[in-house]
């Protein structure tokens, strides 16, 4: 597998318009997939595995409409990702990495005034 940037270099003109639709809907079914792009479903099914090969996609299978199919995810570099809501000032939120949340800890108070300051 090649970095993304290379992988994305290498691709055919209706594989790029195929990583851009799933790119701006954040993901799609693969029946939506190839009806948005104007090809046939066997077309489809070829940009998506060229696209998954590459890394640039992901692919679930689920249910869509009554009809098994795949929901087509983009995959995101980790560089790109937005950690900001998490921040209040220079604290980050007491709950990254807890699976129970408990709304009255001396440490969640901490951190929402400090988020309350930060906007006024």
């Amino acid at each position: 597998m090649s970095t993304a940037a290379n992988a994305e270099e290498d691709l055919s003109d209706v594989e790029r318009a195929g990583l851009e639709l799933i790119r701006r809907t954040d993901g799609i079914h693969q029946s939506d997939f190839w009806k948005e792009l104007d090809v046939d479903s066997r077309k489809g099914s070829r940009i998506i595995d060229a696209l998954e090969d590459e890394g640039l996609v992901e692919r679930e299978e689920t249910v869509y409409n009554g009809h098994n199919t795949y929901h087509i995810t983009p995959v995101r570099d980790p560089r790109d990702l937005e950690f900001s809501l998490l921040m209040a000032g220079d604290m980050l939120s007491p709950f990254v990495g807890d699976e129970e949340v408990d709304g009255q800890s001396d440490a969640f108070s901490h951190w929402i005034m400090n988020l309350a300051y930060e906007e006024y």
